[in-house]
């Protein structure tokens, strides 16, 4: 009986954790929102075209981020063969990144200028630039 309550509170622990997670990346994800409509200052018909082309996009690369990261075990006894064919399937995923950023710059073209779309590249760098000042920060005062 004590190894079910056991299991059961880890279980629980972990599931708490993997929600707080999910809260925390749901989060970033509308302080991002938000940063780009204002950055690029969206109109309602603007961001009607662009969201959908995004948010595809966003989640194509994390899949091939998720592919990229897929952890290898035991590297120490892969076989060469199997080593080979790991470094193929990373030059693999690059290049399907190059042409899913590719597609997603014309696909973007249809409503957006040329400027436009750098300054989109331009704010994103903005962004990612505050989350990880705010993240050093965090963990400096947290010291």
């Amino acid at each position: 009986m004590k190894k079910k309550i056991i299991i059961l509170l880890l279980f629980t622990g972990f599931f708490a954790h993997a929600q707080d997670r999910e809260a925390h990346r749901e989060k970033i994800r509308a302080l991002k929102t938000a940063f780009i409509t204002d950055g690029l200052n969206l109109t309602a018909q603007e961001a009607q075209q662009f969201w959908p082309v995004y948010n595809e996009f966003e989640e194509k690369r994390r899949a091939l981020y998720r592919r990229e990261r897929a952890e290898v075990e035991n590297i120490e006894c892969l076989s060469e063969e199997k080593a080979n064919s790991k470094l193929n399937e990373y030059v693999e995923i690059e290049k399907e990144d190059y042409l899913l950023k590719k597609q997603y710059y014309n696909d973007l073209k249809k409503f957006f200028s040329a400027r436009r779309i750098m300054q989109l590249k331009k704010v994103e760098d903005e962004f990612n630039h505050k989350m990880m000042r705010e993240y050093r920060e965090r963990k400096e005062s947290n010291k």
